[in-house]
């Protein structure tokens, strides 16, 4: 079906505004899936937070031309769609990854973090990234010690403070 320029802009813009907002892009080959998978796909993409979207390459190309996706730009070539991470970095490529185990159709050919073009050998290590929940989650675990003396020695500042002015009275 042919597009008018009006919904070629449109479809740019709106690229454009999800780049904008999105943590990284996973890119993958859709050849030979069927319909029912890629909506399979499509409602596991919305319950994880992940817009799916297949976009004609040239389009994408325009969309992600001043966002920080810019350098996937050479890995845009045959039938692809494009997963969005919006929530968590490594959203767009778990779900690919999950997805493609049971639906080898599915083949990842490039990501993105928007520094730098990764390869589809790095899926496993971006899908592993932690959710914005986890990381915290771990930041927290490595202050526990730390924080658990820091609360001790706030707890002890008014028996020392008033140690400190008894001898202060009594040297008077």
């Amino acid at each position: 079906m042919a597009l008018g320029l009006a919904a070629k802009k449109e479809i740019v813009a709106e690229i454009s505004d999800v780049a904008s907002r999105a943590l990284s892009v996973a890119v993958a080959e859709y050849r030979g899936m069927e319909v029912g998978e890629l909506t399979t796909l499509r409602i596991l993409a919305r319950e994880q937070g992940v817009y799916l979207k297949v976009i004609r390459n040239t389009l994408a190309k325009r969309g992600l031309f001043d966002s920080k996706f810019a350098d996937i730009d050479s890995a845009l070539t045959g039938q692809l769609i494009y997963g969005f991470s919006l929530d968590a970095p490594g959203a767009a490529a778990r779900l690919f990854r999950d997805f493609s185990k049971k639906n080898p159709k599915l083949k990842v050919t490039a990501l993105t973090l928007g520094n730098g073009l990764l390869g589809p050998e790095k899926l496993d290590a971006v899908a592993s990234l932690p959710t914005r929940d986890e990381a915290l989650a771990q930041l927290l675990a490595t202050f526990k010690a730390p924080v658990g003396k820091f609360v001790q020695t706030l707890n002890e500042i008014p028996t020392k403070f008033a140690r400190v002015l008894a001898a202060i009275k009594d040297t008077k």
